[in-house]
């Protein structure tokens, strides 16, 4: 495992539009459709990483925490699940139940997705604001596996609140880190 960092995608940089499949509902999910009326929080995650198993928890506290904020989650995977079938859709849907995921959890077969997102890592977490567009891009806290930082969301907890109260995020913005993102060979 390569410990990778964020690529800091330009703050204000309109969401790029998807439709994927949502290993959840086993539905085609759009951006338009899942865009929250705040803030949308598109996160590129996978079953394997450590960094995501590490924070999953407080992923799913943040959604819990912030949906009726009116701001979306969205977890998306782009992994080459031919190389990493840990990673594969079948696999996702068993995951996203046993995390308690309430946000759909997307797969981005072609690996499109992330390339127009410039996504580098899991996780790679970006907020858009009302607009859907780049607020924040970068960690969710401190913590890392083996660092004994309890993981709290302290990073993207103050991002949100700015960008639901309609402010801006300053900078820094620290990178997030993470596994890299399993490309295509």
């Amino acid at each position: 495992m390569a410990l990778t960092e964020s690529n800091m995608l330009p703050l204000g940089t309109k969401a790029p539009s998807f439709t994927l499949p949502d290993t959840v509902s086993g539905k085609n999910r759009s951006l338009d459709e899942l865009a929250g009326e705040k803030a949308t929080v598109v996160m590129f995650t996978c079953n394997h990483c450590p960094f995501v198993i590490h924070v999953n928890d407080e992923l799913v506290r943040l959604s819990k925490d912030y949906q009726s904020k009116g701001v979306a989650f969205v977890a998306i995977s782009s992994n080459d699940v031919q190389n990493y079938p840990q990673d594969g859709p079948e696999k996702m849907t068993l995951l996203a139940k046993e995390a308690g995921y309430d946000f759909p959890y997307l797969y981005d077969e072609s690996q499109e997705v992330a390339k127009a997102y410039d996504a580098a890592c899991t996780p790679d977490i970006y907020v858009f604001d009302a607009a859907v567009k780049l607020a924040y891009r970068g960690r969710l806290d401190g913590s890392r596996p083996g660092n004994n930082i309890p993981s709290t969301g302290e990073d993207m907890r103050k991002a949100l609140d700015l960008v639901v109260s309609g402010q801006a995020v300053p900078e820094p913005h620290i990178p997030s880190a993470g596994c890299n993102i399993k490309w295509k060979r």
